[in-house]
């Protein structure tokens, strides 16, 4: 036989395992640096959603993470303004308008429930 390796004999193995690791980060030991404290979130007001909302409807629920409701309850309050002119819109403007300011003031005080503040 040659001194080669035959293909025929499958994959040579080390006689000895494999070396633990070095001590060192990645491996069961803690990181150099402090753990982070968690994260705080300041608490959304109520009032103000409510007030941003009479202003301009949908603004306020908006202001609470909520955009894609929001921007429906600002187009709905703005084709109802469009419709007023035939007046037909008049029930749309205020009902856009009265649902912005509810729901804004309702998603402040469920953003602050579902985060452990009270308001």
């Amino acid at each position: 036989m040659t001194d080669q390796p035959s293909h025929e004999q499958g994959p040579s193995y080390p006689s000895q395992p494999p070396q633990q690791p070095p001590y060192g980060y990645g491996y069961g030991q803690p990181a150099p640096y402090p753990a982070q404290p968690p994260l705080q979130v300041a608490p959304k007001s109520p009032a103000l959603a409510l007030l941003a909302s009479f202003f301009i409807p949908g603004l306020g629920t908006m202001m609470n993470g909520e955009a894609g409701k929001g921007i429906a309850i600002l187009v709905g309050y703005a084709i109802s303004w469009v419709l007023l002119i035939v007046l037909v819109g008049i029930i749309g403007v205020l009902g856009f308008w009265v649902w912005g300011m509810v729901d804004a003031y309702q998603g402040a005080q469920r953003w602050n429930l579902r985060h452990g503040i009270l308001s």
